[in-house]
């Protein structure tokens, strides 16, 4: 009995401990409370977005940071963009630079890429100097960014374009394909295949030489990003948690528009657009 009342006692502190704060709104300003109803923080961000199971994203003006569960600012205010990423991760802009920031405030990249985005097997794509490279999730380089551009068409599928060749890596197993931290290795790997698409490019047509298919899974490449974006902006941006939003369907008319919005910047991206190769090796043709 005895036993039964300390695990009871410790189940209840753990919760009470760990319990996450609630969000409410002042005039227009987001704060922190307690189960209790005690203010953690005073209502004073434009926005509040949760990230992971401790951090929060916080807009203050026009500028963005992330603040802990206690009102802890883990990263300053300083950057005029944030995007979340798989919930647990925040993209921070600061000019025309992006970084990488966990929910503690730790810098995974630094503010030094054009972009990074999201890949599949657990990697991001990240783009310095207009060339493409990829790390893990603890923002440990898997490719350099000394590529013209690198895709997924499929889960388990990479395509990687470098001084006009054209290669793919393949998950010999049908697995989504997740990349060793010692590239190397690949080539001695059973459970990778390696082929060089275009050996010769310009022998077929002088454009790249990129199956309608391709072309086809690149054009649809944009829309979880975009939906994900979209999400952010009209639901988690107005400082509450998803299941209070929904419930308000204020943003409902507003989600094809910027979904739209969000789609076509993604799908016009002009390094690695489904028409980057032809502009590319037209350029190429000009020049040489």
């Amino acid at each position: 009995m005895k036993k039964l009342a300390l695990v009871l006692l410790l189940v209840f502190m753990q919760s009470s401990v760990f319990a996450s704060p609630v969000v409410f709104n002042e005039d227009g300003k987001f704060g922190l409370r307690d189960e209790a109803g005690s203010v953690i923080v005073e209502p004073q961000y434009k926005k509040l977005i949760r990230l992971g199971d401790t951090g929060w994203i916080i807009q203050k003006g026009s500028r963005f940071g992330i603040m802990s569960d206690s009102g802890k600012i883990l990263v300053d205010t300083k950057y005029n963009y944030a995007e979340r990423v798989l919930g647990k991760f925040a993209k921070l802009k600061k000019g025309d630079k992006y970084g990488l920031f966990d929910e503690m405030g730790f810098e995974i990249l630094q503010v030094d890429y054009s972009s990074i985005d999201l890949l599949f097997g657990g990697m991001f794509l990240t783009c310095r100097n207009y060339k493409y490279g990829v790390v893990d999730m603890n923002g440990q380089p898997i490719l350099d960014n000394i590529f013209d551009d690198i895709y997924m068409p499929e889960p388990n599928r990479m395509v990687l374009v470098y001084n006009g060749q054209q290669f793919e890596i393949e998950s010999t197993k049908g697995e989504e394909l997740t990349l060793p931290s010692d590239i190397r290795s690949l080539s001695d790997n059973s459970n990778f295949a390696i082929k060089e698409l275009i050996s010769k490019p310009g022998v077929t047509t002088g454009y790249y030489s990129v199956t309608a298919t391709n072309y086809f899974l690149k054009l649809f490449s944009s829309i979880s990003p975009a939906y994900e974006e979209t999400i952010d902006e009209l639901m988690f941006s107005q400082g509450a948690d998803a299941a209070g939003v929904i419930m308000k369907f204020s943003w409902v008319p507003k989600f094809p528009f910027v979904y739209a919005k969000k789609y076509w910047r993604n799908l016009t991206a002009p390094n690695n657009g489904p028409l980057s190769g032809v502009k590319s090796n037209l350029k190429k043709e000009l020049t040489e």
